[in-house]
């Protein structure tokens, strides 16, 4: 027998904006990939300028593989970049490449929001992975101990992805103030990798909305089975 769910309204808008938000950063990264910048500095380059600038000769940058997969690792202090990115001196790699050291720059100051959401990553993990299977044993064992304790651990999935957007701004904030400061960029450069960085941050956003449409989703499913 066909099921409707009628709570799969309330993922509508975070689902149509993460569709926007994939195509706007995929089309946005690709026309600027061919754009190349006057420096002729390489993503990694860039970073490696905008750590030393900043004292942060201790930093590694390294390449792995994949497309997007940029990122900073504070625990091991390594700046990861993807290799179109690593070896680009395209506007769109330079302007990845410097929001990723902006993340090091944050984990040197200690910036607060970085290290609320960095301690958050072993909670919002297992949150991930086992608030569904909770509460749908919960639902299926009639326990609200079990749906109260997945949706508990689904709230902590939701607030990463709330903290993380600060983060993220700051850090594009942060890498274009670097870029212009050290002439890695110059004025007309800065403004396509802020648009680079714009559609990125909009993945995030899409990412937190999907978040918090889940939990009312969550919070809606199981309001009668925890009654």
């Amino acid at each position: 027998m066909f099921y409707y769910d009628s709570t799969f309204v309330i993922l509508i808008p975070a689902i149509l904006l993460s569709l926007y938000a994939q195509a706007k950063i995929q089309s946005t990264y690709s026309r600027y990939s061919k754009q190349y910048s006057l420096s002729g500095l390489t993503g990694a380059e860039a970073a490696r300028r905008i750590l030393n600038y900043n004292g942060l000769y201790d930093v590694a940058i390294e390449m792995i593989p994949g497309n997007l997969t940029d990122h900073y690792d504070p625990r091991n202090r390594v700046l990861r970049l993807s290799q179109g990115v690593y070896h680009s001196s395209s506007i769109a790699a330079i302007g990845v490449a410097a929001h990723e050291a902006g993340h090091a720059l944050q984990h040197n100051m200690g910036y607060a929001p970085l290290i609320f959401r960095n301690a958050l990553v072993p909670v919002a993990n297992i949150g991930s992975n086992l608030s569904w299977v909770l509460i749908v044993l919960g639902i299926f064992l009639s326990s609200a101990g079990l749906i109260n304790l997945g949706i508990l651990l689904f709230t902590a999935v939701v607030l990463f992805q709330v903290i993380t957007l600060p983060v993220e701004f700051n850090a594009s904030s942060r890498a274009l103030k670097q870029l212009d400061n050290y002439n890695i960029l110059y004025k007309e450069e800065l403004y396509k990798a802020k648009k680079v960085l714009s559609a990125a941050a909009l993945t995030y956003v899409a990412a937190t909305l999907m978040a918090v449409s889940q939990l009312l989703r969550l919070l809606v499913l199981t309001r009668d089975s925890r009654d």
